[in-house]
């Protein structure tokens, strides 16, 4: 909510979904024409105020607050990058945007991308789920923000954060590794390991602009998938479920095609021996299935996404039973294996070491002192020191018996 005076001095209310954030966040996401210099140069000529006092760009701000903010100068419109207008949406394109919505409640969005969609636009991709979020404001001013990425040809549940402090909140739970997502995957040939769990580190492959990930045991971004069987036929192929433990670029597709078993489909990684022959499609055959995450009000969503067609069509084809995927139960994460748990234990160990040092310090300063020898300070100092007489006391009178 917002005020201007006659002089075009604007005042705002911060919102409960600002509460916390800072002050020059908070103009990036409402008042982008005014550039992080000319914040500044208010803040720094004591314009910027908040509730009356002195406010800098790093300041966090809290749900009630009012915000005193100059009118738009012309330096302000000059720095300002002209907005980008967004393109309006056909009647088919709401309609399709609506018709993946699996979930929704007052924070999130969940929806079920179809393979093939790219989640955000890039060089040469106009569709995108990025796109058609503007379809799917149900109600509210702002638009749903992406918190996480599907690759393009994978399919699957998809969350979308309905407020900006929805975001944040998700964006920490993807990021410590708390939400849990399960990926449902056909693959070439049985792995050995029925259960099994890869450890191999992932990088850029060069020459390849960026585009193409490979292990690297030297220079690579720590990753770590967990695999299980659901079911084989033959030795032709199996269906798997995967589980990421961490979230790194192409990691499903990179580590099942490093162990010799690349996802049907996937001719990035796994060349010519990643198709199938017969009714297969050549499609790739990786599935976002379920996702589960705390919500910022503390229960859990907890959504699975039906199969896209091509990959239920193989199931058939293959003879495979989609509940017994869904009777696997789901890893619960260890909260010393999250981000913030290691933060935790690390910070655990540094006060247990400033304890020790403290400690030590402490035993250091507490050695006493060896008594001077009075002859010694006497020819040190030149004084004569006087013999102290020793203190005698009277024996108490005896009694008699």
């Amino acid at each position: 909510m917002s005020k201007q005076d006659e002089k075009g001095i604007r005042q705002f209310t911060v919102e409960a979904d600002d509460d916390g954030i800072r002050l020059d966040r908070w103009f990036k996401r409402h008042l982008p024409d005014a550039s992080f210099n000319i914040v500044s140069r208010w803040a720094r000529t004591g314009q910027l105020r908040v509730d009356g006092k002195r406010a800098t760009p790093g300041d966090r701000l809290e749900a009630g607050q009012i915000l005193r903010v100059p009118p738009a100068d012309v330096a302000a419109a000059a720095s300002a990058r002209p907005a980008r207008k967004r393109r309006e949406l056909t009647d088919d394109e709401m309609e399709f945007a609506l018709s993946m919505v699996i979930h929704r409640d007052d924070a999130a969005i969940v929806l079920n991308k179809p393979a093939g969609l790219a989640t955000q636009g890039g060089t040469k991709t106009e569709n995108h789920v990025d796109g058609l979020l503007d379809a799917l404001t149900f109600g509210l001013d702002n638009r749903p923000k992406l918190v996480h990425r599907l690759d393009k040809d994978t399919s699957g549940a998809l969350l979308v954060a309905r407020t900006s402090r929805a975001a944040g909140h998700f964006a920490k739970a993807f990021s410590s590794r708390t939400a849990r997502k399960v990926y449902w995957a056909l693959v070439v040939g049985v792995p050995d390991i029925a259960d099994g769990f890869i450890d191999l580190p992932i990088g850029k492959q060069p020459g390849s602009g960026g585009e193409k990930m490979h292990v690297d045991e030297k220079d690579g971004a720590s990753a770590r998938t967990r695999y299980r069987i659901v079911e084989r036929a033959g030795n032709t192929c199996a269906w798997v479920e995967l589980q990421p433990y961490t979230g790194r670029t192409h990691q499903l597709r990179v580590h099942m095609a490093a162990i010799g078993h690349p996802i049907v489909g996937d001719g990035k990684y796994g060349g010519k021996e990643a198709f199938l022959t017969g009714t297969i499609s050549r499609k790739m055959h990786l599935h976002a299935r379920r996702i589960r995450i705390d919500h910022p009000a503390g229960h859990q969503i907890d959504v699975r996404a039906d199969l896209p067609p091509h990959v239920k069509d193989s199931f058939a084809d293959l003879g495979f039973e989609i509940e017994l995927g869904d009777a696997l139960v789901l890893d619960a994460p260890k909260f010393s294996e999250t981000t913030e748990g290691k933060k935790r234990v690390a910070a655990n160990i540094a006060k247990s070491a400033r304890k020790e040092r403290k400690g030590e310090r402490r035993s250091r300063g507490a050695v006493t002192e060896k008594p001077k020898d009075n002859k010694r300070s006497q020819m040190a100092t030149g004084k004569k020191i006087a013999a102290k007489k020793p203190v005698i006391k009277k024996a108490a009178p005896r009694k008699k018996t």
